[in-house]
C-alpha cells in the first residue's frame, strides 16, 4: 500500500515526527519557504489588484523536485508547517510547487507529542485560504513600504538604509523615548528616615538582643509623609535639616496600627510576549534568541532512549488557554509534590485579552511529568534555562495564591507622622516555585521589611534620624522587554513579529543595546525624522494598529485583502510622491546644527559617511574643509570633538608591548598601537566568532582585498579558510553547523547560508521584511 507524505518545513520537526509516524509515512521538510517576491524588483503587479509574482527561491529547485517525486509515490498528502499565518503561506506554496493530483490535506501541530500527531493526522483540514490571504496582505505591505521608501532613502540619505512598516514604529517609540529624556528636568526632593524600637523603659517589655547593625532587633525604618496634616513635599536641605532637628527632639508613639491579609496570585501561563519579557528580565536573552531557543524544545530535542521530543507546545501564541488535560496533568503534579494545601479548590482558568486569536493554547511543556531535572542532562544550559522557566510558569498557574500579611503603622511626633509598612508571608503558595521577573527596581523611599509586634499608643525610642537626598528620574530607556510589553499594549505587531521588529531595528544599526538597554543611534535618530516628517501615517502608532486589526479581519472573513491593500496605496502613493520632491537630501544639503563652522563661521551641519558614521562638516564646502567628529551630552546637544580619544580594547600589540586601540579608516575600524608613529602595527577587529574550521581555535576577522571585504582567519597563514560573506553568530536550523553566513545583494537584500558543503540551507533577507514569522 502506497505511504502517505507528511511536508513540514523544519528537519528537525521532521525527525521527531518520523519516530512517531513510523513506516507508514515518509516525512519531508522544506527547509522554510519555496517561494516568496523576487528580491531585485517590487514583484506586485500594481494594476491587477496588487497581485503578486512569486519566485522558487533560490537553492530550492531540488526541494520542490524531491518534493514531487514523493508526492507522486504517496496515496495522500498532508501539509503540516507550523499552525500560523506564515505556515499557512508554506503550506500554500508547496501544495502549487507539487500540483499533486491526489488529495491534500493541512495538518495542524499545536505540540509534537504522539497523542497531538495522532489527533491532528486524524482530523486534517483543507488550506485555509483566509489566513493565507491575511499572510500575503501583510507580506504585500511590507514589500510597498520597503520597497518604495527604502530606495528614497538611499537617494536622499546613504545607500544600504532601510524602512519598515512596523519597524519604523518601533524605532520611533524608542527615539521619542530618548528625546523625552534628553528634555528632562529633574527637580530636588528630600525623604527623612527616622529608626526606631519600642520604648523599653516606658513599656517595661524585656529588652531585645541587638542586631549585627547595632540596632536592636526589633528596631525598623518609618519614613516622614506628613507635617501639620499636610503631605511632607521637602525639596531642599535646609528645609530637610529643619526638620531633622525638630524630630530629634519629638516624642514618639504609635498612632495607628492597621493589619491586612491579601492574596498574591499566580500569573498566567506564558505567551510570546510574556515569555520573551521573562527571559529578557532573568537570563538576558533578546527576544530573537528566546524564540530560537523556543523553537528547538517545539521542534524535538533527543532525550536519550525516548529519541526525539517535543518538549513544550507551539511558542507563537497570544491566548492563555489551556487544555483540561495540561491542567488535570498539573494539578495531580503539585498534589504529589505539595499536597492539597498547594491546589486550588477549582482549575484556575485566565482570561485572554480581546484581541487573543485563541487557536494555540498558552506556551507549557507537553509532559509536565519530564521535570526540568529530569531532562537536564540533555539539554543545553540555555535550553534548560528557557524549559525550566516555561515549566516552572505553567504549574505555578495552577497553584494556590500565596497568602501575605501586610501591616502598616503610623507614628505621630510631635506635629509629623512617620510610616512605615511591612509585610510577611504565612503561606508561600505559588510563590514557593516561581516569582515574576520585574522590569525595574523598586521607588527610593519605599520600605517592606518585618515590623516588630507594636500597639497604637506605644511609647517608642528614636534610634536616628537621615535626611537623603533625591532627584527626580526621567523615564526609563526601554529594555526589549519593555518595548516588547509597550507594542503589545498598543497592538503593534504580533505574537511572531516582536523578535523580529527588535532584532531588525537592530541589524540596521538604527538603535544598539548598552547594558540591556535599548538607545537610537545618530542614524537612527536621523532616519527617525525624516520618516517621521515624510511618511506620518507609516509612524504613526494608531494607524499601524488599526492595520494590524485589518489583517485579523482578513483572516476571520470580515474584509477582503484587496480592499484593504487600495485603502492603504491610494495614499501611501501620494505621500510617496510628496516625500520625493519634499524631503531633505542630505547627501547634498545635510542635517542642519545650531553650531557654527570655527574657521569661518558658517553653519555647521551633519553628514553620513558609510564608514565613518556621522560626523559634523562645514556648509561652505568645499572652500572650507573643516569637519570634525561629535558628541552628544545628555540633553542631545552636539559638542565636536576634533581628537576623538581611540577607544580601548585590552589588546596587546605583539610587536612593541602597547595597548591595541580601535580607528576607522576608509575601510572600517581596525586595530592599530597606541605607540604610533613608533609602531605602525595594524590587525583586524575580530568578529568575535570562532572560525568553523574544527580544532582550528581561531576568530574571524574582516579584511581587504582586490575583491572587496571578505572575512578569514586571524591564524593567517597557519589557517586559510576565506569566506565571502558576514559571518552571523546563529546556527544553521537545518545542519547545526554554529556558523552562518551573510551576502549581501546590490538591492539591499541579503542571503543567509550556511558554509557545510554537505547542507544547501538559504534563507533571502530583504529591507523591507521585517517579519519573517507572522502569526
Amino acid at each position: 500500500m502506497p505511504k502517505s507524505l507528511l511536508i513540514v518545513e523544519s528537519p528537525a520537526k521532521a525527525r521527531t515526527l518520523e519516530r512517531y509516524l513510523g513506516k507508514d509515512f515518509i516525512v519531508k521538510a522544506s527547509v522554510g519557504h519555496v517561494k516568496d517576491l523576487p528580491g531585485n524588483k517590487l514583484g506586485i503587479d500594481l494594476d491587477k489588484e496588487f497581485k503578486p509574482q512569486y519566485q522558487v527561491l533560490r537553492g530550492k529547485k531540488k526541494v520542490i523536485d524531491e518534493l514531487r517525486r514523493a508526492a507522486s509515490r504517496a496515496e495522500t498528502i498532508y501539509l503540516g508547517p507550523d499552525p500560523d499565518r506564515e505556515g499557512e503561506a508554506i503550506a500554500f506554496h508547496i501544495a502549487e510547487e507539487i500540483g499533486a493530483a491526489k488529495p491534500i490535506r493541512r495538518v495542524l501541530f499545536y505540540e509534537l507529542t504522539r497523542k497531538a500527531i495522532l489527533e491532528a493526522l486524524a482530523k486534517p483540514n483543507e488550506l485555509n485560504r483566509k489566513l493565507y490571504e491575511a499572510q500575503q496582505a501583510r507580506r504585500i505591505l511590507d514589500r510597498l513600504v520597503g520597497y518604495m521608501i527604502s530606495p528614497l532613502l538611499w537617494e536622499k540619505v546613504r545607500a544600504g538604509l532601510s524602512a519598515g512598516r512596523v519597524q519604523s514604529v518601533a524605532l520611533r517609540l524608542i527615539c521619542e523615548r530618548e528625546e523625552e529624556i534628553q528634555a528632562f528636568e529633574k527637580e530636588e526632593y528630600w525623604t527623612i528616615e527616622a529608626r526606631l524600637t519600642p520604648d523599653v523603659a516606658k513599656t517595661g517589655a524585656p529588652e531585645d538582643v541587638a542586631s549585627d547593625t547595632g540596632s536592636p532587633a526589633s528596631a525598623f525604618t518609618a519614613l516622614l509623609i506628613r507635617c501639620k496634616k499636610k503631605k511632607c513635599d521637602i525639596d531642599s536641605r535646609a528645609e530637610a535639616e529643619r526638620h531633622a532637628q525638630a524630630l530629634k527632639s519629638a516624642s514618639y508613639q504609635v498612632s495607628l496600627v492597621e493589619r491586612k491579609q491579601r492574596q498574591k496570585g499566580p500569573s498566567p501561563p506564558f505567551i510570546t510576549s510574556t515569555l520573551q519579557q521573562d527571559a529578557a528580565r532573568k537570563f538576558r536573552y533578546s527576544a530573537k534568541h528566546t524564540m530560537g531557543i523556543a523553537q528547538r524544545l517545539y521542534e524535538g530535542i533527543e532525550i536519550g532512549q525516548d529519541g526525539a521530543v517535543g518538549l513544550i507546545t507551539y511558542m507563537r501564541t497570544d491566548s492563555t488557554r489551556l487544555s483540561q488535560d495540561a491542567v488535570q496533568g498539573a494539578r495531580e503534579f503539585i498534589a504529589n509534590k505539595w499536597g492539597d494545601k498547594y491546589l486550588p479548590a477549582k482549575p484556575v482558568v485566565y482570561k485572554s485579552k480581546q484581541s487573543a486569536q485563541d487557536a494555540h493554547e498558552a506556551i507549557r511543556p507537553t509532559d509536565v511529568g519530564r521535570t526540568p531535572e529530569s531532562v537536564s542532562a540533555y539539554l543545553t544550559k540555555e535550553q534548560l534555562n528557557l524549559y525550566a522557566l516555561i515549566w516552572k510558569r505553567f504549574v505555578a498557574s495552577q497553584m494556590a495564591s500565596a497568602l501575605i500579611d501586610q501591616t502598616t503603622v503610623d507614628v505621630s511626633a510631635g506635629d509629623y507622622i512617620l510610616r512605615a509598612t511591612g509585610s510577611v508571608i504565612v503561606f508561600q503558595g505559588f510563590l514557593v516555585l516561581y516569582e515574576e521577573g520585574k522590569d525595574e527596581p523598586a521607588e527610593n523611599g519605599k520600605f517592606d521589611e518585618r515590623l516588630p509586634d507594636l500597639l497604637k499608643g506605644q511609647p517608642l525610642e528614636l534610634l536616628g534620624i537621615e535626611p537623603k537626598q533625591h532627584f527626580t528620574q526621567p523615564p526609563p530607556k526601554f529594555t526589549e522587554a519593555t518595548l516588547i510589553k509597550t507594542l503589545e499594549d498598543l497592538g503593534i505587531g504580533r505574537p511572531s513579529t516582536y523578535a523580529t521588529i527588535i532584532s531588525t531595528v537592530m541589524d540596521r544599526e538604527y538603535v544598539q543595546r548598552q547594558k540591556q538597554r535599548l538607545l537610537p543611534t545618530e542614524l537612527g535618530m536621523i532616519i527617525n525624522r525624516l520618516v517621521s516628517a515624510n511618511f506620518p501615517s507609516i509612524v504613526d502608532v494608531k494607524f499601524t494598529a488599526n492595520m494590524e486589526k485589518d489583517l485579523d479581519e482578513i483572516e476571520h472573513g470580515g474584509r477582503r485583502s484587496k480592499n484593504i491593500l487600495h485603502d492603504f496605496y491610494e495614499p501611501f502613493s501620494k505621500t510617496l510622491e510628496s516625500a520625493r520632491k519634499g524631503m531633505v537630501n542630505l547627501k547634498s544639503a545635510g542635517w542642519p546644527t545650531d553650531l557654527n563652522c570655527p574657521r569661518c563661521s558658517k553653519p555647521l551641519i551633519i553628514r553620513l559617511s558609510r564608514s565613518n558614521g556621522a560626523f559634523l562638516a562645514c556648509s561652505g564646502y568645499p572652500k572650507c574643509s573643516f569637519s570634525s567628529d561629535y558628541e552628544r551630552d545628555e540633553k542631545g546637544h552636539i559638542h565636536p570633538v576634533e581628537h576623538k580619544q581611540p577607544e580601548a580594547t585590552g589588546e596587546i600589540c605583539d610587536k612593541c608591548g602597547k595597548p591595541m586601540a580601535i580607528k576607522r579608516g576608509r575601510y572600517g575600524m581596525f586595530l592599530a598601537c597606541t605607540g604610533y608613529p613608533g609602531c605602525r602595527n595594524t590587525r583586524p577587529v575580530s568578529s568575535g566568532i570562532s572560525c568553523p574550521r574544527e580544532g582550528c581555535g581561531g576568530q574571524l576577522v574582516e579584511r581587504a582585498g582586490r575583491r572587496g571585504r571578505f572575512y578569514g582567519c586571524n591564524k593567517y597563514p597557519e589557517c586559510k579558510m576565506l569566506f565571502q560573506g558576514e559571518p552571523v553568530y546563529t546556527s544553521c536550523p537545518s545542519c547545526s553547523a554554529p556558523v552562518l553566513f551573510r551576502r549581501q545583494g546590490k538591492t539591499g537584500s541579503g542571503t543567509l547560508f550556511c558554509i557545510n558543503p554537505s547542507c544547501k540551507f538559504k534563507r533571502k533577507e530583504e529591507p523591507e521584511q521585517e517579519l519573517a514569522n507572522n502569526g
